[in-house]
Formats: C-alpha cells, sequence, structure tokens
C-alpha cells in the first residue's frame, strides 16, 4: 500500500472516529439537557406542609423511574419538602456525564433559593469512584453548607452497586461523625427495587420515605 493511500486510509479512521465522538457527545448533552428539564420539573413540586425542607439528591430523589415523580420518597418526609434531585449525579463531580451538577455544586445554587433544613441523599453513582475522592467533594459539599442544619442520607446497598454503595457508606458515615453532621446510612435496608436491581419501585420508594422520616425525627427530636 502506497503511503497516499495509508494517508487516505488514516484520515477516513479518523474522520469516523471524530464523527463517531461527535454524535456520542451530542447524545450526552441532549441526556443531560433531558434529565435538568424534569429536574426543574420535580421541583416545582411541594409536599406536606409545616417548617421547610430541601433534598438535594439523585434519581431516587427526582423519582425519574416513577410514573409519578412527585411520590419519589421526599413525598413522604415531615414538612414542607422541595427536591433538588438529578439523575446520574452524585458527591463527585466524575459521578456523572453531567457537568455543574455535583452536590456542592448545585447546593451553593441552591442557598440562596430555599430555607431551612437541607438533606442531602445519594452516593450510589459515586460507587466507582475513589474514596478519596468521594470524601473531598463531600467535604467540598459540607463547606458549601455551613450554617445550615444539614443532614447526610447515604447510599442504599442497591443489589447492581452493592459492594460501591457500602464502600461510599463507609465514607460517608466516617466524614460526617467527623464534621458532626447528622448521618443516615441506608445500607442495611431492605428495599423493593425494580428488575434493573438499582432503582426502587414505588413500594420501595414509600419505605425508603417512611424510614427517614423516622429517622430524622429521631435526629430532630420532632415528633
Amino acid at each position: 500500500m502506497g503511503w497516499g493511500v495509508r494517508r487516505g486510509v488514516v484520515l477516513a479512521v479518523l474522520l469516523t472516529a471524530a464523527c463517531v465522538g461527535s454524535a456520542a457527545a451530542d447524545d450526552a448533552a441532549q441526556r443531560c439537557a433531558d434529565i435538568a428539564a424534569r429536574s426543574e420539573e420535580r421541583a416545582r413540586v411541594v409536599t406536606g406542609s409545616g417548617a421547610p425542607v430541601l433534598v438535594i439528591g439523585d434519581s431516587y430523589a427526582m423519582g425519574s423511574d416513577l410514573d409519578d415523580p412527585a411520590r419519589s420518597w421526599p413525598a413522604y418526609l415531615d414538612g414542607q419538602v422541595r427536591v433538588d434531585g438529578f439523575a446520574g449525579s452524585g458527591f463527585s463531580r466524575s459521578a456523572g456525564p453531567c457537568r455543574g451538577v455535583a452536590y456542592a455544586d448545585r447546593a451553593r445554587r441552591d442557598l440562596a433559593r430555599w430555607p431551612g433544613m437541607i438533606v442531602v441523599q445519594g452516593g450510589l453513582n459515586d460507587y466507582d469512584v475513589p474514596a478519596a475522592q468521594v470524601e473531598a467533594d463531600a467535604r467540598r459539599l459540607l463547606r458549601t453548607l455551613a450554617g445550615r442544619d444539614v443532614v447526610l442520607v447515604g447510599p442504599a446497598a442497591a443489589p447492581a452497586r452493592q459492594a460501591g454503595a457500602y464502600r461510599v457508606d463507609t465514607v460517608l458515615a466516617r466524614l460526617a461523625a467527623l464534621a458532626g453532621v447528622p448521618y443516615i446510612s441506608t445500607a442495611s435496608w431492605e428495599l423493593d427495587y425494580l428488575p434493573d436491581r438499582l432503582h426502587l419501585t414505588p413500594e420501595g420508594h414509600r419505605d425508603f420515605g417512611e424510614r427517614d422520616a423516622t429517622a430524622l425525627r429521631e435526629l430532630t427530636g420532632v415528633s
């Protein structure tokens, strides 16, 4: 094969790779935009009454796999509850493909909009992020929320990511204890999952929410 032919083949391969990469980037950008739109829809739903509570979380909080996202687990908490949920997000910036949605980034935006207690739930999307990075980003979150009443809720041990969930739970429990922040570990809870063995069924959301509500009452002394 002559140089001219080889150069043409190489160029064709590079162009094909560039097109494939561009298409993948476009697909990812569209997916992030779709999640953002559904996240905003969920944020407009307010459940309950009483003291304001903001939940920052992932697809569990957002209810992305429910026919009625308004019945995601935060709907079972006491108080006037708002939700900032974003599927695929986590404590770490590398937990998912969408930019600017790590918990600390969203918390910074939420502080000016919503008063009251802040419940931060998640960790399942951090399942493959190095423990040191999860801890560093969780510390960044707590610095951002300094001065507010904060409770951390760790990841459920979803079968699809069980080992990673246990590891993240350990990291968050240790950090919360060092920071003096209340922590609710959910890793031992038996919950009902969808066939993907990752997301909760409607019954799983109710169980998760009711257990968190009970734990929050015990932590805050409110009955």
